[in-house]
Formats: C-alpha cells, sequence, structure tokens
C-alpha cells in the first residue's frame, strides 16, 4: 500500500472562528445540511435485496459520473459512536460497526467504498440501511439547503433511470417518504454546526419542545397510525412514531427526539454537529425551507443564551405522538412547569422570542434584515398564522394538509374509510419520484405548491457545488481531476499523483474555507492535480 503523505493546510489562508461568530448574530445562517434516505423497489419482484438494488442506484451513477475511476470513501477519521454526552461509546447497545460501514457482502461488492461516492456537487451518494442517501454538501443558508436537498431527487430519479437502461438490471422505483407502512422507518436527518461550547444540556432543554411541535408544519402527513400502521386515521408526521426515547446516541433503535451522536466533520475542538434526526422528507418547498430555517434560529438563540422560558413537555415522547396524530391542532401538551399548551401555542411562542432576537440584532427595521433571515421569519409567522386560522387554507405550503385534502378527496368520493387500502397506495404515490407519476410533484406542476426557487437553480445544483462552503473546493476537485483522487470525505481529499512517494491528504477541517471566493484562482491557474497541491504548498 501506498503510504500515506502528511496533511496538508487546510485550502484557505483565512482563519476560522466560532459558528457565533462566523455569520452576524441574529440571522438563520450556519453550516447545514441534509441526509435523506429513499424508499425503494424493484417492481413486480418483492424478493429482490435491497441491498443489492440501492448498492446498484449509487454505484449505476458513479459510473455516470466519472467512468471506472472510483474515488473511495475515506472511513479513516469517521466516529459515528462518539457520543456528545461524554457516554462511553462501548455501552452504546448499537447494531452498526464501529467504523459505520456497510455490509459489503450484502452489496455482493468487496469493498463498501464502490457503494459509497462523493459528487462533483459536493455531496455524498452512498448505502446506508439497505437504502440509498444523499447528504447535501455543506451549505450556509436554508435556501440553499432546499436547493441542494432537492438536487438529490432529481440525482436519484436520475440513477434509476440509468439503471433501468442498463442490460441485465431491474427497474427500480424510488419515494421521498420515510416508512414502507409495514413497521419499518428509514430517516431524513439534519446537520447544524454549533460552536463547541454551546451547552449540550442548553440544547436539550430549549429544542425538545421546539423539535416535537415544529412537524404542525415541516410533517409530510401519513396514512395509519403507530408504527406498523395498522390503526386507522391520518397523522401529521411519517416519522413521530418510530421515537422512543428523549435523548440517545442511535439512530434506528429506541430513536431518540434529540441526538447525541458527536461527530462534527471538522476540527472538534471548536466545533459541534447537531445531528437531528427527528424530521420528516417533504417534497414540498416551504416545507423544507422552514424545517431547517427556523431550526437554525432555534440553534443561534440556543447559542446566545436568548431563550430564558424553557418549554419543557412533561412526558416529550407521548407529546410527541399526540402532536401527530392530532391534525386539527387542538392537543394540549403539559408542561414540566404545570401549564398546558397547544402545538402551534408553543410554536408561536419560539417565533415570538426569534423575532425579538433579530430585531435585537438587526435592528426594527425589516428592510434592514439580511433576505434569509427575513424570508424565513416571515414565512414562519404566515405559517402559523394560517394554520391558526384555516388549516386547509394552507395546502399550498404544508405537506400534510395538501396530503390530506388529497386523501379526504377519495374519501368523499368514494365513501373510503382510514384502513381502506386505496389510501394507503395514494400515499405511497404521493411520495413517488417519477415526475409523471407522483402526486406531489404532479400538484407542483399545476402550480398547487408554493414555490421559493425555481427549477432551474435545483437541476444546476446536480452538477455544481455551493460557492459559500468547503463543498466548493471538493466538488471541483472531483470536477476536474477524479482520476487523482484516491479517497475522500466530508473533511479531507486524498490525491494520488504520479511521482509522489506518498499518498497526499488535504484537509478541510474548516467548512468555511475553500470556498470559490477563496481558491478559484488556483483552479484557474492548475491544469493538473498535481500543479493545484503545488499550488496550495505554497
Amino acid at each position: 500500500m501506498v503510504p500515506m503523505a502528511r496533511a496538508h493546510p487546510p485550502v484557505s489562508p483565512r482563519d476560522g472562528t466560532a459558528p457565533s461568530a462566523l455569520f452576524p448574530p441574529g440571522t438563520v445562517l450556519r453550516v447545514m445540511g441534509l441526509e435523506t434516505e429513499y424508499g425503494i423497489t424493484a417492481p413486480g419482484h418483492p424478493r429482490v435485496n435491497p441491498m443489492l438494488t440501492s448498492s446498484q442506484i449509487v454505484t449505476t451513477y458513479a459510473r455516470h459520473c466519472y467512468g471506472d475511476q472510483r474515488t473511495r470513501w475515506d472511513y479513516e477519521v469517521e466516529s459515528p459512536l462518539r457520543d456528545a454526552r461524554n457516554v462511553d461509546a462501548a455501552t452504546a447497545d448499537s447494531p452498526r460497526q464501529p467504523d459505520g460501514r456497510v455490509d459489503a457482502t450484502a452489496v455482493g461488492d468487496t469493498d463498501p467504498g464502490l457503494a459509497n461516492v462523493l459528487l462533483p456537487n459536493g455531496a455524498r451518494l452512498y448505502v446506508d440501511h439497505a437504502h440509498p442517501e444523499y447528504a447535501t454538501p455543506e451549505v450556509t443558508t436554508p435556501r440553499e439547503a432546499l436547493i441542494w436537498d432537492h438536487a438529490g431527487d432529481l440525482i436519484v430519479t436520475d440513477a434509476a433511470r440509468l439503471v433501468a437502461a442498463t442490460p441485465g438490471l431491474l427497474p427500480l422505483q424510488l419515494y421521498k417518504n420515510n416508512t414502507d407502512g409495514k413497521g419499518a422507518s428509514y430517516g431524513t436527518h439534519e446537520n447544524y454546526l454549533l460552536a463547541r461550547g454551546t451547552p449540550f444540556a442548553d440544547i436539550v432543554t430549549h429544542l425538545t419542545g421546539f423539535l416535537i411541535t415544529r412537524q404542525v408544519f415541516t410533517g409530510a402527513g401519513r396514512v395509519g397510525l403507530g408504527q406498523d400502521g395498522r390503526r386507522p386515521g391520518f397523522q401529521i408526521s411519517q416519522r413521530a412514531d418510530f421515537f422512543e426515547t428523549e435523548v440517545g446516541l442511535e439512530t434506528t433503535l429506541r430513536r431518540p427526539i434529540i441526538n447525541t451522536r458527536d461527530e462534527p466533520h471538522a476540527d472538534a475542538e471548536r466545533y459541534r454537529r447537531l445531528h437531528v434526526i427527528i424530521g420528516d422528507a417533504t417534497l414540498g418547498q416551504i416545507a423544507t425551507l422552514l424545517k431547517v430555517g427556523t431550526t437554525s434560529l432555534m440553534l443561534s438563540m440556543i447559542e446566545a443564551g436568548w431563550l430564558r422560558d424553557p418549554l419543557i413537555p412533561a412526558q416529550p415522547v407521548r407529546a410527541l405522538h399526540e402532536v401527530s396524530h392530532d391534525p386539527v391542532l387542538r392537543q394540549l401538551i403539559a408542561l414540566r412547569d404545570g401549564r398546558q399548551l397547544t402545538a402551534l401555542e408553543l410554536q408561536e411562542h419560539y417565533c415570538t422570542a426569534a423575532l425579538a432576537f433579530i430585531e435585537h440584532h438587526q435592528g426594527p427595521q425589516e428592510s434592514a434584515w439580511d433576505p434569509d433571515t427575513r424570508e424565513v421569519i416571515d414565512l414562519w409567522r404566515a405559517v402559523l398564522g394560517g394554520l391558526a386560522h384555516d388549516i386547509s387554507g394552507e395546502a399550498s405550503r404544508i405537506d400534510w394538509v395538501a396530503k390530506q385534502a388529497l386523501l379526504e378527496g377519495y374519501r368523499g368520493r368514494d365513501g373510503l374509510s382510514w384502513d381502506h387500502p386505496t389510501l394507503a397506495l395514494v400515499d405511497l404515490q404521493w411520495a413517488d419520484l417519477r415526475a409523471d407519476r407522483g402526486l406531489a410533484l404532479l400538484l407542483a406542476q399545476r402550480g398547487a405548491r408554493a414555490r421559493c426557487v425555481s427549477d432551474d437553480e435545483i437541476a444546476r445544483a446536480v452538477t455544481e457545488p455551493p460557492a459559500t462552503t468547503r463543498a466548493w473546493f471538493r466538488g471541483m476537485c472531483l470536477a476536474r481531476f477524479p482520476e487523482s483522487i484516491a479517497a475522500a470525505s466530508w473533511d479531507s481529499l486524498i490525491f494520488d499523483l504520479p511521482g509522489e512517494p506518498s499518498l497526499q491528504r488535504v484537509a478541510t477541517l474548516e467548512p468555511l474555507r475553500g470556498t470559490r471566493a477563496h481558491v478559484a484562482g488556483l483552479f484557474e491557474g492548475s491544469a493538473t492535480a498535481a500543479q493545484l497541491l503545488a499550488a496550495l504548498r505554497r
């Protein structure tokens, strides 16, 4: 094996600072990203191994991007069992391997890196828990998070098309949802970079009630109650019933409302990455934007010590389920201090605090606020007001409301009860990613869903990395010099260059280094990877 060279310094001369100082206070701006596991089937072949079909999605798309050149995923720096509570990972009841790798024998390859690839847009496409998973590149605004998340939908759809066109492979169908309707759930996760000095106890205290109640505008809607969905009814969230504890490290068993994984993919002495696993896969643009935008604002308030009135549910898991099972939004949540509030009332409290927080830092004139923060707070206020006044009026912006309206149309027309199998099929077809079959996508094409970004912006993000983070450096290297990159991860690239006695690792521990503004000149003057590395050394 070729020896590893000493790591080069990060790729920009600009010194990094803690997240609270990287961006102006009182904004939604921070380093963030989304991960989505897609539902997958092989129509007419129910016994096909999903690990195999998921691997085909990844490897076929990788071949489309790079030909036979494969860049391996670098597992060396991963530590998925590191716990933010400083709990010994060895005591965690985790079915995952310590290195987080996929079982290669299940996908028919000898190296799990073959089903794990970084894309030219800076994102990652891989197999996780028998599902194809797409992780966006690091971005700095909620709007960017929305764009690169929905670009992932186009990427996996294109991958399914490529699989169908490959001789010997079965056609595959992908869904952007969170449950198979038989008791299994797969995740949609969010990631937010915080200052390491932010007390984790403060995150638990102030974020628990927020995450429990934000489903009123982030839920994707689901037919059936309970993990297996056998109890008849309609609920707000696809994921809520699968959460069983308040705080913990796991992501697949005994799922916690607050996940404690402490794997920053950055300088661990300066940053922590909050891994949020309690959220639905949303196809609506407004719901996706609000999901990350409001959560980022909450984290900014927590970092600043702004929140003084902890709204802690007395029984968080029970409250999570009850809110999801209450699409009329009247369920009272008992707090530890004796108060009883609805989910909307809790969200109005958080929204009011966020508005005061923004005014404190950016002034009372909304016209002077940065546009990303203004967009999020305006939508947050508008959606909460709409839900309080007329829930059905929010069908254009909120996924679960739109899905419920569609299902009620079937129920009214055909006299169907909530346990009728037709409704379960409609629920599944809602999440179908085929543009001519998916009900959510068809409604959007007809102008029935509100939009805040264009199709062109999403399409460009399929191949272009975001310009404002290290993802730009990563994506450009993968696009221009794929044959020279032996392995890669979020926080490093490993180059294999002719004439070099060892592999060359370029560390990218600072997420705001390696932006287009910082390193575009290096690429303009580098025709080869060797020239780029020489420029970095200088």
